[in-house]
């Protein structure tokens, strides 16, 4: 529309005489002046400067649900050779570097799994403006405090010696993690409490209480868990977090403990918006935590505080 306005005026103006033509011109001036002003306050570039974490367009329903986000995302492969105290993996980055760095998110398997039980995640999340690192650990059978410590060292390479180090704020971090990987998850966010966000999903712990945890938490179980059934594991974790912290606990509806090992709809949605949330300080993700979402046809439970504090 301003294009066919532009046009028109500039047309009408070479038809005029000189003194209206200049007239006409300079009333042109002046509205495009006053669209780039109005644009100035008001667009993207004001909320950039509120915000220098944001990334990517403003989030809908649709854009967290999509499969893939707006970002073309790229990987690299990480050998265990090349690696110490975790046993390699994959990262997933947003191909373009025009927007500047990204928060990151390493995220761990589960017992006597490996990074492809976990590598939906990879792509999914990258593609929404974060660089992801599934990983293997050392051992499959490995504990959650050993996975939470695999967490931290992968996310140490990946901003001290990682072929992406220089797309990745390390000052925007967060774990995540499958079964004994989300109770490694936990133990990562204690031990480490400048993590931003962690997510542990369907987790186990022999550990139940966790109110060293000062990093926002959002524990995702499983009604359908016989594994680490909810009630034993991922209720008494959220339960545990201190009252104060951003914290939510997502059940599943019609789920089991290995629903996070594929491809969901529930976990990607709720998860980026956590993520978003809290690795970006995106608050434009707020809508879609609080009010608290209720339960539905793959929400079973739903709890949490809000509005958030962080």
């Amino acid at each position: 529309m301003q294009h066919h306005m532009r046009t028109g005026a500039a047309h009408r103006a070479s038809t005029g005489s000189p003194h209206r033509r200049s007239g006409q011109l300079a009333r042109l001036a002046t509205a495009v002046a006053a669209v780039v002003g109005l644009t100035t306050l008001s667009g993207p570039g004001a909320q950039a400067a509120d915000n220098p974490y944001e990334r990517g367009p403003a989030p809908t329903t649709a854009s967290i649900e999509a499969v893939r986000g707006p970002y073309a995302v790229s990987q690299t492969t990480v050998s265990s050779l090349a690696v110490t105290g975790f046993g390699g993996g994959t990262i997933y980055y947003p191909t373009s570097t025009s927007d500047g760095t990204f928060g990151a998110i390493a995220v761990s398997p589960g017992y006597t799994a490996t990074q492809s039980s976990i590598a939906w995640l990879g792509p999914r999340l990258a593609s929404q403006g974060f660089v992801v690192f599934t990983i293997d650990t050392l051992t499959t059978l490995d504990q959650p405090d050993s996975r939470g410590r695999q967490l931290l060292a992968a996310l140490d390479h990946l901003t001290q010696v990682s072929s992406v180090r220089s797309r990745v704020d390390s000052g925007r971090l967060g774990v995540m993690g499958h079964s004994m990987g989300g109770g490694g998850s936990l133990e990562a966010a204690k031990a480490r409490p400048s993590l931003q966000a962690a997510i542990p999903l369907t987790p186990w712990n022999l550990d139940k209480t966790w109110p060293e945890v000062g990093t926002p938490t959002l524990i995702i179980g499983a009604d359908g868990d016989t594994v680490a059934p909810v009630a034993g594991h991922a209720e008494p974790f959220y339960s545990s977090l201190p009252s104060s912290l951003d914290r939510a606990y997502l059940e599943l509806n019609n789920a089991t403990h290995f629903t996070p090992n594929s491809s969901n709809t529930t976990i990607a949605k709720y998860g980026i918006s956590w993520l978003k949330r809290f690795i970006d300080n995106d608050t434009r993700y707020e809508q879609f935590l609080c009010p608290l979402p209720q339960p539905s046809l793959t929400i079973d439970e739903y709890r949490g505080n809000c509005p958030h504090t962080s």
